[in-house]
């Protein structure tokens, strides 16, 4: 699935988990990475989350969820991309995420969950690497931040 330019990506916080650091801090990497990040805000819904994709032309979305919802939501913006014949849009995502659940998330069509401890250049490294045209090695080293470099 190679990308054509930056790589675009909307990083989201959807349902009513109120707590976006991680996302922010997911965002600044990705943009410092040199990508376009859209991020999308608290408290959107996965139509929305979805509608923006599409709208600004993603190559991924990536939702942080700490809500405990994850399965429905993740599953509810598989299926939009699905029925918006929007399928080549990346999903990932992270938050706090059981082991258990990792595994059916995947099997339903989610591309990478990243759980506490993740740092953010392994995201990063995923993401490019998730998006590089096919046979052109591999995705180029990433210093990972933490704590006060962000």
């Amino acid at each position: 699935m190679g990308v054509s330019g930056p790589i675009r990506v909307v990083v989201a916080k959807p349902g009513l988990d109120g707590h976006d650091r991680g996302a922010k801090v997911i965002a600044r990497a990705l943009r410092d990475a040199g990508m376009e990040v859209i991020y999308t805000g608290l408290h959107q819904t996965p139509e929305q989350i979805v509608d923006t994709a599409i709208q600004e032309d993603a190559d991924a979305i990536g939702l942080s969820i700490l809500s405990g919802a994850h399965n429905t939501l993740f599953a509810r913006v598989i299926e939009l991309l699905r029925e918006r014949d929007a399928e080549d849009v990346l999903l990932f995502g992270g938050g706090i995420i059981p082991e258990a659940d990792i595994a059916p998330l995947k099997a339903a069509g989610v591309a990478e969950i990243f759980t506490p401890g993740a740092s953010t250049g392994e995201v990063v490294a995923w993401v490019r690497g998730a998006l590089a045209e096919p046979g052109s090695g591999p995705a180029e080293a990433v210093r990972p931040v933490r704590g006060g470099d962000v």
